[in-house]
């Protein structure tokens, strides 16, 4: 005799939605095993339905839902803003196309070494922001100092932990000292680093510089990466 359906367990709308990915010809299991997080992350489903260039936007929204730095009329450099979806967060939170009748207008400016779609609400710019004139040359197009700069950069995995932990840190030294360089007394940094003991450094030189410095991983950051975000707040000038 065949068993009835118990109920509430049948139906589609009750089934295991996991998509399983089966590994091609040519096809490493590394990739698969991508492949198959990426269309089973429930962040990346919300993009794509919420129209955002990709799942890191949710990292920045979170943060900002905490630390509150993307404020109407905010002037904010994202560097290294490819895909864009930071720079999405930003044009919204900061009033830059001026929709939010009321609410002082901000400026998004995003830098980064390749091409980048165009942005509603944003300036977009190649640039690299080493360059020994990418201070000069930010507060050039932002016609003077900035509130907030933020960075979502990492550099390309390598896949030895620590070399790719001390590179991140490098970038994020780097994008450090161009804040020093445009944000105005007050402002906000924001950048992604790795997990793995060579932060120290840099965590010290962000306390001289401002008066608070938290280390945060947002609901966005996937359980399993050992990245994590300093959101450096109160910049002395």
């Amino acid at each position: 005799m065949a068993k009835k359906p118990v109920k509430g367990t049948s139906g589609r709308g009750q089934r295991d939605l996991t998509v399983k990915v089966k590994t091609a010809r040519g096809r490493k299991m590394s990739s698969t095993m991508w492949l198959q997080r990426q269309l089973n992350d429930p962040y990346v489903r919300r993009a794509k339905a919420e129209g955002y260039r990709g799942r890191a936007a949710y990292k920045i929204l979170e943060l900002d839902d905490k630390y509150h730095f993307l404020v109407p009329g905010a002037r904010v450099v994202d560097l290294g803003c490819a895909p864009g979806g930071w720079c999405q967060v930003a044009v919204a939170r900061v009033n830059a196309t001026g929709e939010r009748a009321g609410k002082p207008q901000g400026r998004v400016l995003g830098v980064d070494l390749q091409e980048v779609e165009p942005i509603v609400g944003a300036e977009i710019h190649q640039l690299d922001f080493m360059a020994d004139d990418a201070d000069e040359q930010v507060k050039a197009w932002l016609g003077g100092q900035a509130d907030v700069v933020m960075s979502d950069m990492a550099a390309a995995a390598s896949g030895h932990q620590q070399t790719d932990h001390l590179r991140i840190i490098a970038l994020c030294e780097a994008a450090a000292y161009l804040a020093f360089d445009v944000l105005a007394p007050g402002g906000t940094f924001v950048a992604k680093v790795l997990a793995g003991g060579a932060e120290g450094e840099l965590q010290a030189l962000l306390k001289q510089k401002f008066t608070k410095v938290a280390n945060v991983k947002p609901p966005a950051s996937r359980s399993d990466s050992s990245e994590k975000f300093v959101v450096a707040t109160g910049f002395r000038g």
